[in-house]
């Protein structure tokens, strides 16, 4: 798999984990405890750290960057698969387990499935030149 479809299908797996993220996020159930608050927080740092070589265009950067998180990502999913039901039964967790461990599931066959020499050969996006307005200091009036 090329560099190009892999950072999409990535893309389109870690909306779902903003997803779990969210409703994680929300519920009261688990606010007392830091060892699940650790789920959201997990899940946030991974989508976000990709965030700025998505918006540049790095695709190379944006791959190596998020399979640096996924270990972190599959111990949150194995930790909230084996401690939801001390929080809750409801099948909304039970989901969201599943989902979570569905999404890590499936980052690590889009990583495997990714030509990493091709990877490898990506060029690096040019960093854009700093405007020179934005040193300039304004008094306050």
């Amino acid at each position: 798999m090329g560099p190009e479809e892999a950072v999409g299908r990535l893309n389109t797996i870690l909306a779902h984990a903003w997803m779990v993220r969210t409703f994680l996020k929300h519920a009261d159930e688990v606010q007392a405890d830091e060892g699940m608050l650790d789920v959201p927080r997990t899940l946030y740092d991974s989508i976000r750290a990709v965030e700025p070589a998505h918006q540049r265009g790095d695709l190379g950067e944006y791959l190596r960057r998020l399979k640096g998180k996924l270990p972190k990502l599959r111990r949150a999913a194995d930790h909230f698969a084996a401690h939801f039901r001390e929080f809750s039964p409801h099948t909304n967790f039970e989901m969201a387990s599943a989902s979570l461990l569905g999404i890590v599931k499936s980052m690590e066959e889009v990583f495997a499935a990714v030509n990493w020499d091709e990877v490898r050969a990506l060029p690096r996006p040019a960093t854009p030149e700093a405007d020179p307005l934005d040193d300039i200091e304004i008094p306050e009036v």
